[in-house]
């Protein structure tokens, strides 16, 4: 009965539009209070979620991300790859891949990459007579290489609810990401033959010379982050702390293009999005505690078992499972829920948890791009000034490609795990 209600008011909650950490804490308390415990464990798991010292590179990925965007140093990479890229078919689109991947390695989140990146790609690509439809569709679709491709906020989250070696994370998304780029730029290139778009500019060693020098410096963030990591010099979160101290010193003294007062405008930025980031962790622990007390995850597990034991079968079933949730679930609720649940049935049939991780997250990043939640549609509606209907007409297409390499990564483990084993195992 209690377990009946919870999921009611769960869903009850979400469709009348409440907040998602509301949702679930509200959802939580109405089980702990149908089932007489004290109101107390609420408060208790609720603090348990969020006490985890690798939770702490959150705030600082985040800020680190913020600063880069306010220093100015992304338009120094979208200049740089503009000039490695540039000169092919369709080349803003490349560009826009170009610099997603460049930019993956300093911010980690899919959302700072479309509201920091976006607007001077999709700027860029109508100066040069590109349709709306392909400029927001490719925006929006390299956006989410930024999750995949370390570091990665997703991941360093998916790390603790999984109790995973972030480091080992952190390796297993490099080829995936560089993957993602790579059909990406298959499509585009289909595109551009197909509607014969231009290059952007020819290929110049002297202009890719120069923007190369302006870019220099930036572009050394993901080798200090990746770099520090797998060398043992700090930590993963340790590295976000790095990558707060580089930013600020390539704004306050290289560029000199920060102030005080943009810092303490990005510093309060970050408080208010790493506050509501930790309030769904939060109020999502509670939510998987409950799941875990009535053992959710191993009546689950018997069912998926009893449907087949052979991995491939439960690696699809997991891999819709998750698409459809992302789709109706922010990503870091959607994350500490699931985790919970499906690590002991892929580990039941042999699924290495690092190759779980990285399936997991990007299920949820495609869940970016798709209605009803696309949070990534949204920001790039908000910054493009077109309707979410057509951000969503936009980006169906570019879904094919990364779709694709979706199930390649799925039923080919060996692609996720090279990196890992090479430097960890």
């Amino acid at each position: 009965m209690a377990l009946t209600l919870l999921f009611v008011t769960l869903i009850v909650l979400l469709v009348i539009g409440a907040p998602v950490a509301v949702s679930l804490g509200l959802a939580s308390l109405v089980y702990i209070l149908i089932d007489g415990l004290p109101d107390v464990v609420l408060a208790h798991n609720m603090i348990n979620g969020i006490d985890s010292f690798p939770l702490l590179a959150i705030p600082f990925f985040i800020l680190a991300g913020h600063l880069m965007n306010t220093a100015g140093i992304t338009t120094k990479i979208f200049a740089f790859a503009r000039a490695m890229v540039g000169w092919m078919h369709g080349g803003l689109g490349h560009v826009n891949v170009g610099a997603s991947v460049i930019f993956a390695g300093m911010s980690g989140a899919a959302v700072a990459d479309a509201g920091g990146l976006g607007n001077i790609e999709i700027k860029a690509m109508r100066d040069a007579d590109y349709d709306d439809e392909f400029s927001v569709g490719i925006t929006a679709a390299s956006s989410i290489i930024g999750p995949i491709i370390p570091p990665s906020l997703p991941l360093v989250i998916y790390g603790v609810m999984a109790s995973v070696s972030i480091g080992e994370l952190f390796a297993a998304g490099l080829i995936p990401g560089l993957l993602m780029a790579l059909s990406l730029m298959i499509m585009i290139a289909y595109y551009a033959k197909k509607r014969n778009y231009p290059r952007d500019s020819h290929f110049e060693l002297a202009v890719l010379s120069h923007t190369f020098k302006k870019a220099i410096l930036p572009l050394l963030t993901p080798v200090i982050i990746i770099g520090g990591v797998s060398t043992g010099v700090f930590t993963p979160t340790e590295s976000a702390v790095a990558a707060v101290m580089y930013s600020l010193f390539l704004g306050l003294v290289v560029y000199k293009t920060l102030t005080w007062r943009h810092i303490v405008r990005v510093s309060m930025d970050t408080i208010e999005t790493t506050a509501a980031i930790l309030m769904i962790i939060a109020s999502a622990a509670v939510f998987a505690w409950v799941l875990t007390a009535n053992q959710v995850a191993q009546h689950l597990g018997d069912f998926l078992l009893n449907l087949s034991d052979n991995k491939t079968v439960i690696l699809l079933i997991i891999m819709v499972l998750v698409l459809l949730i992302g789709m109706f679930m922010e990503t870091i609720a959607a994350m500490t829920i699931l985790v919970p649940i499906l690590i002991p049935i892929t580990t039941a049939v042999g699924i290495d948890p690092v190759h779980l991780g990285i399936i997991v997250v990007l299920n949820l990043m495609l869940g970016l791009l798709t209605p009803p939640v696309g949070m990534v549609l949204y920001v790039l509606s908000d910054v493009s000034g077109v309707s979410f209907e057509k951000c969503v007409k936009s980006t169906a297409p570019f879904l094919i490609p990364l779709i694709f390499v979706l199930l390649l990564i799925t039923f080919v483990p060996e692609i996720v795990l090279y990196l890992p084993e090479m430097f960890y195992r």
